[in-house]
C-alpha cells in the first residue's frame, strides 16, 4: 500500500463502475447514458472513472463546471462531452475548440457562445435548457419562444448547432409526486415549441438517475446517471442500490492510530457529550470533518471496528473520532471501516446518510483531498490471487 494511504483511504472499485454502467444502460436500453462526472465523479475521481465508464460504452459523460470539461480533454478523453453550469464570461471558446457541448439558458449565454463562435471560427454544439419546474437553471416557458428562435437563426448563420434540447427533475426521487408528471407534460411542450422553431435536436433528455429507474417515460434518447454510477441509491423511497443491481464503488478506511483502556466516567472528545459507562477499550480512528466526515454524526455514525458495528463515540473532531469498542481487542494499526459495499458487514455509504441527516451524494462527495484514492479493479486477478491494486492513492490520480 502506498505510504500516504495508510491513515485512511478510499478504495474505488473500477470494476463497480462498469458493471454499474452496463446495468444502467440495461434499465434503459433505448436511450443512450451519459454518465455524470462532475464534483471529482462524486468524490470518486473524475479521469479515473471517465475511463471506466467509457470502456462499459458510455456514449456521453456530464460536467457541471467547465473546468471539469476542459479537464477530461486535458486527460484524453474525446467521447461526447456535456457542461452545463456557466457564468458570463466563462471559457466559451476553450470549450468550443475541444467539442465540448454547452448548455445555454438564456440570451445572455446564447449571445456570449456565438461570439465566441466567430471569433474561433468552429461552430459550437449547443444544448438549450429549458426549467420545466426545479426553478434552478434553465430557460423560463415564457422567454422560450424567443431563445428557441434566436438559436434558430444562430444555427443558420452557421455559429452553433443545437445538438439537444434538456431539462431536470426536481422530485423524481419521490416517484408519484404530482410534479413529475407536470414537468413531463413542460417538457413535452418545449419539444415542441422548439420543433416549430426548426430545431431538430440529436438527443432530448430530462431523466436523472431516480428517473431512469423508475420513469421509463421520461428515457427520451438519452438518460442521465451520476449517483447510480457510483453505486448509491438516490433515495431509500426509490430503492437500494441491490435493487437495481448496482454495486457500491467507494469503500472509506483507515488504520486505528491509538487502543487503550479507559476507566468509567471517562469524558471523551470535545465537551464530554460521551462519557464512557464503565472500564473499556477506546480505539482513535484517524479521519474528522476535515476528511468529510460529517460532524453531524457525533454519536451515531456507523464503524465496522474488530467485526463488529460500533458507532462513533463523542463529538467528531477536525481530523479524528473515538469508538468505544467495550470489551473487545484490538490494536493500533487494525482497520477501521466506515462504509463500503457490505461484503464485510461494513455499513453503507446510505447508513452514513442516515446517521447525519442527510443524503448519500454528500456522504461520497464530502471525502476530502486528505484521503487518497486507492483504485481497485475486481474484475482484474492480481498475482497475489486477490484483486488488482493500483498505488495511483490521489483523487483523480492517472497511472
Amino acid at each position: 500500500m502506498n505510504e500516504t494511504a495508510k491513515r485512511a483511504r478510499a478504495a474505488i472499485d473500477l470494476a463497480a463502475v462498469r458493471s454499474n454502467v452496463r446495468a444502467l444502460r440495461n434499465l434503459a436500453p433505448g436511450a443512450q447514458l451519459m454518465v455524470v462526472v462532475k464534483s471529482d465523479a462524486y468524490g470518486h475521481g473524475a479521469i479515473r472513472c471517465a475511463r471506466a465508464a467509457r470502456e462499459a460504452g458510455a456514449p456521453w459523460l456530464g460536467t457541471a463546471l467547465p473546468e471539469e470539461a476542459l479537464e477530461l480533454r486535458a486527460a484524453g478523453d474525446t467521447g461526447r462531452l456535456l457542461c452545463w453550469l456557466w457564468t458570463p464570461g466563462g471559457p466559451w471558446a476553450r470549450a468550443i475548440e475541444q467539442d465540448v457541448d454547452v448548455s445555454v439558458s438564456g440570451m445572455w449565454a446564447l449571445r456570449e457562445v456565438a461570439d465566441a463562435a466567430r471569433a474561433c471560427g468552429r461552430a459550437a454544439r449547443v444544448q438549450l435548457k429549458i426549467d420545466t419546474g426545479l426553478g434552478r437553471n434553465g430557460c423560463q416557458p415564457a422567454d422560450w419562444t424567443e431563445l428557441t428562435a434566436a438559436a434558430r437563426a444562430a444555427e443558420a448563420e452557421g455559429l452553433l448547432t443545437v445538438t439537444g434540447v434538456w431539462s431536470h427533475f426536481a422530485c423524481a426521487d419521490e416517484p408519484g409526486h404530482p410534479s413529475i408528471a407536470a414537468q413531463l407534460t413542460e417538457f413535452r411542450r418545449a419539444l415542441a415549441v422548439a420543433e416549430a422553431a426548426g430545431l431538430r435536436p440529436e438527443v432530448r433528455h430530462i431523466a436523472n438517475t431516480p428517473a431512469l429507474l423508475t420513469l421509463p417515460e421520461a428515457h427520451f434518447d438519452l438518460v442521465r446517471s451520476g449517483i447510480g454510477v457510483y453505486g448509491v441509491s438516490p433515495s431509500p423511497e426509490v430503492g437500494t442500490p441491490a435493487d437495481f443491481g448496482l454495486r457500491p464503488v467507494m469503500t472509506l478506511a483507515a488504520s486505528l492510530a491509538s487502543v487503550k483502556r479507559a476507566p468509567g466516567g471517562h469524558g471523551v472528545s470535545y465537551g464530554h457529550h460521551y462519557t464512557t459507562p464503565g472500564e473499556t477499550t477506546l480505539a482513535l480512528v484517524p479521519l474528522g470533518y476535515a476528511d468529510g466526515i460529517p460532524r453531524h454524526a457525533s454519536g451515531t455514525g456507523p464503524v465496522l471496528v474488530a467485526g463488529k458495528w460500533r458507532t462513533v463515540a463523542g463529538r467528531v473532531a477536525m481530523d479524528q473520532f473515538v469508538v468505544d469498542l467495550g470489551g473487545d481487542h484490538a490494536e493500533a494499526g487494525d482497520e477501521a471501516v466506515l462504509f463500503g459495499p457490505g461484503d464485510r458487514g461494513e455499513p453503507s455509504a446510505e447508513d452514513w446518510a442516515r446517521a447525519a441527516g442527510t443524503i448519500g451524494y454528500e456522504i461520497v462527495t464530502r471525502i476530502g483531498k486528505r484521503v487518497p484514492r486507492v483504485y481497485v479493479d475486481s474484475e482484474v486477478p492480481a498475482q497475489t490471487g486477490g484483486r488488482r491494486e493500483d498505488d495511483t492513492a490521489r483523487t483523480g490520480g492517472v497511472a
